[in-house]
C-alpha cells in the first residue's frame, strides 16, 4: 500500500469513526447546547489527537531518512538507515542507501583517480628538481670555488658567503624533493620512511618526537604503505603549523587484524575549527584502502590523528 492511501485510510478512519458516532448516540439540538458543545470539543480535539499520533507512527521512517539526508558525510561514512516501515517507506530508504553507495563508489573512484595523478605528478616535480635545478645549484658551486680561488681576498669572502647560500638552497631544494616523493619508502620500506620523516621534522623544528614503530608488520601493499606515509606526513606538517606543540608521539602498531597509526601532540588542539583541506585530504585517502580516520582531542590535551588499516578484511573502529 502506497504511503498516499494509508494516510488516507488513516484520516478516513477517524471521521467515519466520527459520522458514527454522530448518527448513533451522539445528537445534536439546535440552537446547541452546552453539555453538546462540551462533547463535540472533546470529541474533536480526541480525532485530532489520534489522527496526530497515526500519523507520527507512520511517518516515524521518514524523520529518519531525513535526519540522515542532512547529517551524512561521504568522507565519514556511517552504518546504514534499516529499511523498516509500511507504504513504500522501506522502498524509499534502500533507494537512498543505494544511491550513497554509488556515490561512495563514484566518489572513491574519481578521488582514486585524482590521488594518481597527484602523486604522479609529484614524482614528476620531484625528479626535475632533482635533476635539473639540483644539477644547476651543484654547477654554480663548482664555479663560485672556482672563482674564489681567484679572487682577491675582499671578493672571496663575499663569494663565500654565496656559496654558503647556495648550498642551502640545494640543501633545501632537495628536502623538498624527499618530500614530494618518498623514495626512502619505496627502497626501505614504511617504517624506514616514518623514521626519516621524523628525523626530518626534528631537524627543522624544535618539536620533540616520540616513535613507537613496530617492525613486524604484514604485508600491506605499496597503496597502503602510501596513504599510511601520507597521513603521517600531513599530521606532523600539522602539527608543527598550527598546533604550536612543543612534543609529538608518532607509533605504528598491529592489534589483530589491524595496522594503527597514531599521531599525538600535546598543542592547542583543533577546537571547533572546521576541517580544513588537509583533513579532508587524509580522509580522502583513508577511504581509498577502506580504512578508518578519526581526528579529535587528545587525552591530555593537543590532537590526535587515528588511523586504522584493515589488515584481515576488517577495520577496528576504537
Amino acid at each position: 500500500m502506497s504511503l498516499f492511501w494509508r494516510i488516507f485510510l488513516l484520516n478516513a478512519a477517524v471521521l467515519i469513526t466520527a459520522t458514527l458516532l454522530l448518527l448513533g448516540p451522539v445528537t445534536v439540538s439546535t440552537p446547541v447546547l452546552l453539555t453538546e458543545a462540551i462533547v463535540l470539543t472533546v470529541g474533536l480535539a480526541a480525532m485530532l489527537v489520534a489522527n496526530a499520533a497515526l500519523l507520527r507512527v507512520g511517518l516515524a521512517p521518514l524523520r529518519r531518512l531525513a535526519r540522515a539526508m542532512t547529517t551524512i558525510d561521504l568522507l565519514q561514512p556511517e552504518p546504514r538507515l534499516v529499511a523498516v516501515g509500511h507504504g513504500g517507506t522501506a522502498e524509499l530508504i534502500r533507494a537512498f542507501n543505494a544511491m550513497i553507495d554509488r556515490l561512495e563508489a563514484e566518489r572513491a573512484a574519481s578521488a582514486a583517480a585524482a590521488l594518481s595523478a597527484q602523486e604522479a605528478e609529484r614524482r614528476r616535480v620531484s625528479q626535475e628538481l632533482h635533476d635539473e635545478v639540483g644539477q644547476t645549484l651543484t654547477a654554480m658551486l663548482l664555479e663560485l670555488k672556482q672563482v674564489a680561488r681567484h679572487a682577491p681576498e675582499p671578493i672571496r669572502a663575499q663569494l663565500a658567503g654565496v656559496q654558503e647560500t647556495t648550498r642551502d638552497s640545494l640543501d633545501e631544494i632537495r628536502r623538498i624533493a624527499r618530500r614530494l616523493r618518498p623514495g626512502v619508502l619505496e627502497e626501505l620500506g614504511l617504517v624506514s620512511a616514518l623514521k626519516a620523516l621524523t628525523s626530518e621534522v626534528t631537524g627543522h623544528s624544535d618539536l620533540g618526537v616520540e616513535q613507537h614503530l613496530t617492525t613486524d608488520l604484514p604485508a600491506l601493499g605499496n597503496e597502503a604503505e602510501l596513504v599510511i606515509y601520507r597521513v603521517a606526513q600531513e599530521a606532523l606538517t600539522n602539527t608543527v603549523r598550527h598546533g604550536k606543540a612543543t612534543a609529538v608521539e608518532l607509533s605504528l602498531e598491529h592489534p589483530g587484524g589491524s595496522v594503527r597509526l597514531r599521531v599525538r601532540d600535546n598543542g592547542r588542539g583543533i577546537g571547533g575549527a572546521p576541517e580544513g583541506a588537509g583533513i579532508r585530504g587524509m580522509r580522502e585517502r583513508a577511504l581509498l584502502i577502506g580504512a578508518h580516520l578519526s581526528v579529535g582531542p587528545a587525552p591530555a590535551g593537543g590532537t590526535e590523528v587515528r588511523l586504522t588499516v584493515p589488515v584481515d578484511g576488517a577495520v577496528d573502529r576504537p
